[in-house]
């Protein structure tokens, strides 16, 4: 899939996190406590995914994903929680610094170089 804006990949990610799935759907008001945003924004970033066919919401209504959505929101959470993995155990950065820069890094790198660095993670066994 083509790559989007580091803010919708944010939206999709926290949707994920909050337990949005096809079939479970998550309130804006708590994506948007999740990313300190208003709820003004979550509705205008939704319908950028609804354009996109990411995301899915009626009218006032929750936020589900859709498959294509689910599986993007996924693999941005997959690599997060890969970097700041790597960063804390093998590199010893603490925790919160961690979760700040792993957040930069999973929008910037390439899906080449992850797959390459995620490789090499799986044999440190972290």
């Amino acid at each position: 899939m083509e790559k989007m804006s580091m803010s919708h990949e944010d939206y999709l990610e926290a949707i994920v996190m909050l337990g949005g799935t096809t079939k479970a759907s998550v309130r804006s008001v708590d994506v948007a406590m999740k990313l300190g945003v208003s709820k003004a924004s979550v509705n205008k970033a939704m319908t950028a995914l609804k354009e996109k066919g990411l995301a899915e919401q009626p009218y006032y209504g929750d936020i589900t994903l859709t498959e294509q959505g689910y599986e993007y929101g996924t693999s941005v959470l997959d690599r997060h929680r890969m970097l700041a993995t790597f960063l804390t155990k093998a590199l010893g950065i603490p925790e919160e610094q961690a979760e700040k820069e792993a957040c930069l890094m999973e929008h910037a790198i390439s899906d080449d170089s992850f797959e390459k660095w995620s490789s090499y993670i799986k044999k440190l066994d972290l």
